[in-house]
């Protein structure tokens, strides 16, 4: 297993990939980080967390464009749709995405600067 340091929105990572794989590794690093410097240009004071969140969203958006995505969710049945009105379900939702921030922020806390 080989170790690779990439770089993402500028910041370096150390992360380990099949033998040979190295590559095509860099060249997905790249892809993420051309999409986290690009939400950096459009929303200033966004956290690492979100900036990475948003690109991944952006990445996976121009793959489901691109029909990539499209056998993988024919195979799977569509998950139900909760009403969008649901006062309740929204609270929660906002819970849920205000806790896993947190623990993303507090993660990315204890990762060593390099």
């Amino acid at each position: 297993m080989a170790e690779v340091k990439i770089m993402v929105g500028g910041r370096q990572y150390s992360v380990h990939c099949r033998d040979g794989d190295e590559p095509r590794l860099h060249q997905l690093a790249g892809m993420m980080s051309e999409r986290v410097n690009q939400v950096k240009g459009g929303a200033n004071g966004l956290t690492e967390v979100r900036q990475l969140l948003f690109a991944g969203l952006l990445l996976a958006d121009a793959l489901s464009e691109k029909g990539s995505a499209a056998p993988a969710a024919a195979a799977q049945p569509a998950a139900p749709q909760p009403p969008a009105d649901d006062p309740e379900l929204l609270a929660a939702l906002t819970r849920l995405a205000e806790r896993a921030e947190a623990l993303g922020d507090s993660l990315a806390a204890q990762l060593p600067s390099t």
